[in-house]
């Protein structure tokens, strides 16, 4: 069977009894209600339905379902709170969507080692409010309320990345199945080693083509004494990125900084009702030990913030405030999106040095002026990420053709600048069509090599990542 090529009925058919055996009919459902809700994502590719959907609830489980799908060589895709940007969740070979929200357990946080063991099914909100009256939080926050385990696969990273890094370093361990029903722990506890490959960062962004990620050991950290929160106007988006270079260059530890354009302002105000004053902004975030740590970082960047044109601090102090403020900034995409109904979002998300984020949001901007492109811009400008959030109409071909020539365009240049495809979201099958030209032929290779020695018959979430590359 090709990774593409849908099963016949009498493979799906004896997989389903062998799976009702398995789980019992309350956990395996076939029917076009529930199909629909596992076909799609949140972003504006077309739905693909899995044959069945299956909820295990432990490792064991899941590690029995992929061996029933490898004997009847169905294709496998993970399934988290259906939050992607990619297609990643979409069956685009039909098969089994294995839904992780039943295995959703925390162990108890070791606060002197400062970890969390976890189920991959759990939430960020979910891990939140468990580790919050223990005095530590996990960092990494993608915004939306995304399973442990999808931020795993995704590579996912977020507002806080700027302070204390994406997945990529606050993750410690995990536990996959493999392509043959082969439970593996990819580390131990240990916060270093040396010993073998790192089993561990190849999971990470590895978007469920390598194996099923069933549970994770988190890094946590304590919640600091002080925070404190603010926005600033600028005259434009490209003093508001030299500011952001600056902040960097004083090596002044903010632990959030984001951009927010006019466009994306002004959805905000009508979404949230909210007062924000409608020009290029950053949001940002400083904590300390002390208050008066959190003021004097406040003031340096305010100094450097007055030199680009920024306006003076408007401040958040209480939690509820800054609650509210980073609401509205999570809430960008859905805001924009609002302004015209019956849209989807064709989510751009480059990545280039932040030395040439100034000059590629301006090359950008001409690209969407130049084309007169129904968009926004925001972004995690303090690690050089950026979104151009190009709204297109799902159901019409020419639309989605104009936006995803912007797209092209968009990604060429941050490739010229050093950059990267994909800072965050992940390639699914929406951005796999530039892993050549990121990575090279070899490169790519390479990563093909690595997935059919995982596995070899093609089953985990077919036709994403680098198997789906041109």
């Amino acid at each position: 069977m090709s990774i593409l090529e849908r099963p016949g009925a009498a493979a799906v058919a004896d997989a389903m009894g062998a799976l009702t055996d398995l789980l019992g009919v309350d956990r395996v459902f076939t029917g076009a209600d529930v199909l629909a809700q596992h076909a799609h994502d949140e972003s504006f590719h077309p739905e693909a339905r899995p044959d069945a959907v299956v909820w295990p609830r432990s490792t064991e489980e899941a590690a029995a379902i992929v061996r029933v799908a490898a004997a009847h060589r169905l294709p496998l895709v993970p399934f988290g709170a259906g939050t992607s940007l990619e297609g990643h969740v979409a069956a685009l070979a039909g098969g089994i969507s294995v839904d992780m929200r039943e295995m959703n357990a925390i162990g108890a946080p070791s606060l002197d080692d400062l970890d969390v063991h976890v189920q991959a099914g759990v939430s960020r909100r979910q891990l939140d409010a468990r580790l919050r009256p223990e005095g530590v939080f996990f960092s990494v926050d993608p915004g939306a309320d995304a399973t442990i385990g999808g931020m795993i696969a995704t590579g996912a990273s977020g507002t806080t990345t700027v302070r204390y890094g994406a997945m990529r370093e606050n993750v410690l361990s995990i536990t996959v199945v493999d392509g043959q029903g082969r439970v593996v722990r990819t580390h131990t506890r240990a916060r270093k080693s040396s010993a073998g490959y790192d089993l561990t960062r190849l999971m990470i962004g590895s978007e469920g083509t390598l194996g099923l990620i069933c549970e994770a050991i988190l890094r946590v950290h304590p919640i600091p004494e002080a925070v404190a929160a603010a926005q600033c106007t600028f005259p434009s988006l490209e003093d508001a990125v030299r500011c952001v270079i600056r902040v960097g260059q004083h090596a002044i530890p903010v632990t959030r900084i984001e951009l927010v354009d006019e466009r994306s302002m002004t959805a905000l105000n009508s979404h949230f009702e909210t007062a924000f004053e409608i020009a290029p902004t950053l949001f940002v975030e400083f904590e300390g030990a002390s208050r008066t740590e959190v003021e004097t970082l406040a003031r340096e960047t305010a100094a450097i913030a007055a030199e680009f044109g920024g306006s003076e601090f408007r401040w958040a102090t209480d939690e509820r405030e800054r609650r509210r403020l980073w609401h509205a900034r999570h809430g960008a995409m859905e805001a924009v999106l609002a302004t015209r109904p019956g849209s989807g979002a064709l989510t751009t998300d480059v990545c280039v040095p932040v030395s040439a984020l100034a000059e590629c949001i301006r090359e950008t901007q001409a690209d969407i002026a130049e084309h007169d492109l129904p968009s926004a811009i925001v972004g995690h400008v303090g690690d050089g990420n950026f979104h151009a959030l190009i709204l297109v109409d799902p159901d019409d071909p020419a639309d989605i053709a104009r936006g995803e020539a912007f797209h092209d365009r968009l990604v060429r240049r941050a490739l010229a600048h050093d950059g990267t495809c994909s800072g965050e979201h992940g390639v699914g099958y929406g951005k796999a069509r530039f892993l050549v030209d990121e990575h090279g032929v070899a490169g790519v290779e390479m990563m093909r090599a690595i997935k059919h020695a995982l596995d070899p018959d093609g089953i985990f979430n077919p036709g994403k990542g680098a198997a789906a590359a041109d």
